[in-house]
């Protein structure tokens, strides 16, 4: 499999923040990378070019704002606009996955290591991204 195919990133969408991180589907390994900030949903497009031109990626995942009973809330209609928008600037496929409780989990995560992750914080975003990804490599057949 080449390296472009390999390579996956993950968002964690939010209206402030984006939370990043990146995987390999040959190792099935993530890895936080960073959190962007956002206006309304909007981040510095040119921070998310600096980051596909560093790792290139063949596929992006958007984490999917579901509420607990499976249906769509107001955010998930942004992140699949983010998504949109991503698909279009960029020319890579995105997929999504439903983020369910990553974020909830991601700050205690950061709590059981002495840390405070908010939503506020940088740390528990770019984590969240990071359990999104684990969550679809999982359930990924093997490549």
């Amino acid at each position: 499999m080449n390296s472009v195919r390999t390579v996956v990133m993950a968002f964690d969408f939010g209206l402030r923040q984006i939370g990043v991180a990146v995987g390999n589907r040959e190792t099935r390994t993530a890895q936080a990378l960073t959190t962007l900030s956002a206006r309304d949903g909007t981040p510095r497009w040119e921070e998310i070019r600096a980051l596909l031109d560093q790792w290139k990626p063949g596929l992006l995942l958007v984490g999917l704002p579901l509420h607990m009973d499976g249906d769509e809330s107001c955010l998930s209609q942004r992140a699949r606009r983010f998504s949109r928008r991503l698909e279009g600037r960029f020319s890579i496929a995105v997929d999504f996955v439903d983020e369910r409780l990553t974020s909830y989990e991601a700050k205690t995560l950061l709590a059981e290591q002495g840390r405070r992750g908010s939503y506020k914080e940088a740390p528990a975003d770019a984590l969240a991204a990071q359990l999104i990804l684990e969550t679809w490599l999982s359930a990924e057949r093997e490549p």
